[in-house]
C-alpha cells in the first residue's frame, strides 16, 4: 500500500474532522451584500393568485473549490400588497455570479430576500443545481405568513399533480 493510499480510521470517525474544511466559510453570509428587490403596489391585494418566475441564468461560486455552479431557479409566490418588479429581480440574481456560496445558502438568502423586499401572503423558492461530481442537487424552501397558509402547503406537500387539481377545485367550490 502506497503512503497515499494509507487511510486514517480516527479522521474518518471524528465528525469535527469530517467539517472542519468548510468551519468558517459561510460565517456571515446573512449579511452578504445584495442589490435591492424593487416592488410595485399591488392593485388586487384581496384577491389569492400565485407568480411564478422562473430563471435558468442563476451562477454563483463553489465556496470550497472556486468552480461555478449553475441553476434553475423556479420561486413561486402569492403577493400581497407588494409585487416584485422582475427587472430588479433579474439583477438581484445575476449578483450571485462572483459570490462564493453553499447551494443551501444561495437557497434560504434569496428567500429571505425575496420576503424582505415584498412580503408576500406565502413564497416557495427551488433551485435545481447542475451536477457536480454526478450529483443534481435540488434545495426548497418556503414561507408562509399565516398558519392557515402553512397548514395549505403541508397538506398539498406530497400529493400528486391531479391531487393538487382537486384540491384548487373543492376549495373554489366552497
Amino acid at each position: 500500500m502506497r503512503k497515499s493510499e494509507i487511510r486514517n480510521p480516527k479522521s474518518e470517525t471524528n465528525p469535527k474532522s469530517q467539517i472542519s474544511n468548510y468551519e468558517g466559510l459561510q460565517a456571515d453570509i446573512r449579511n452578504l451584500r445584495t442589490p435591492k428587490i424593487d416592488v410595485w403596489e399591488n392593485k388586487y391585494p384581496e384577491k389569492e393568485y400565485t407568480v411564478n418566475l422562473e430563471s435558468a441564468e442563476f451562477t454563483c461560486i463553489c465556496p470550497k473549490t472556486g468552480l461555478p455552479d449553475f441553476a434553475t431557479i423556479k420561486l413561486k409566490y402569492r403577493p400581497d400588497k407588494r409585487c416584485v418588479e422582475l427587472k430588479s429581480f433579474k439583477l438581484y440574481i445575476i449578483s450571485y455570479r462572483g459570490v462564493g456560496i453553499f447551494h443551501e445558502h444561495a437557497v434560504n438568502k434569496i428567500l429571505d430576500d425575496f420576503v424582505k423586499a415584498c412580503s408576500p401572503r406565502w413564497a416557495h423558492i427551488e433551485m435545481v443545481f447542475n451536477p457536480r461530481g454526478g450529483i443534481t442537487t435540488t434545495v426548497e424552501a418556503e414561507y408562509a405568513k399565516s398558519e392557515k397558509l402553512k397548514a395549505q402547503s403541508a397538506k398539498l406537500k406530497g400529493k400528486t399533480k391531479n391531487e393538487k387539481n382537486k384540491y384548487k377545485k373543492d376549495k373554489t367550490n366552497s
